[in-house]
């Protein structure tokens, strides 16, 4: 992989999961956008009813936040073994999602009826494939 697409990968990556991240420390603050209730929210993101609560979300949010900045490092050549590891974890991560998607999206899995079918299709599976995908090649990437 060269330098340049090495960086945009990564930089694309980062920018997903700081998103990802921003997205969840404001649901820690109670607000359940773009869901119009915590239960609403959960049910189009998740699939079931799961808790929002801050003790739940900010470990997620430092997570992804955590994730991003280690993506990033290794995009630039930074960390070393530490920062690919972290990628290679993202890329893991994102495959498994991605796969679960797919059975989801086959009906090997119980998928509820409501937004989240909808949204597991069209954004959630593709994303996570896609990301996925580049996360590995950056990965492998030295």
């Amino acid at each position: 992989m060269r330098d340049t697409s090495r960086r945009r990968t990564g930089v694309a990556l980062a920018g997903l999961l700081a998103a990802d991240g921003v997205v969840h420390l404001y649901w820690a603050t109670g607000r359940t956008w773009p869901a119009a209730s915590e239960r609403g929210l959960s049910l189009a993101v998740l699939g079931t009813e799961v808790s929002f609560a801050p003790s739940v979300v900010l470990p997620l949010a430092a997570l992804t936040l955590g994730g991003a900045a280690a993506v990033l490092g290794h995009a630039y050549g930074r960390g070393g073994r530490v920062t690919r590891a972290v990628t290679a974890a993202v890329a893991a991560g994102l495959a498994v999602r991605g796969l679960a998607g797919l059975g989801w999206a086959a009906g090997l899995l119980d998928s509820p009826p409501g937004p989240f079918h909808r949204l597991n299709l069209v954004l959630y599976t593709p994303a996570c494939l896609g990301f996925g995908w580049a996360a590995a090649r950056l990965a492998r990437a030295r």
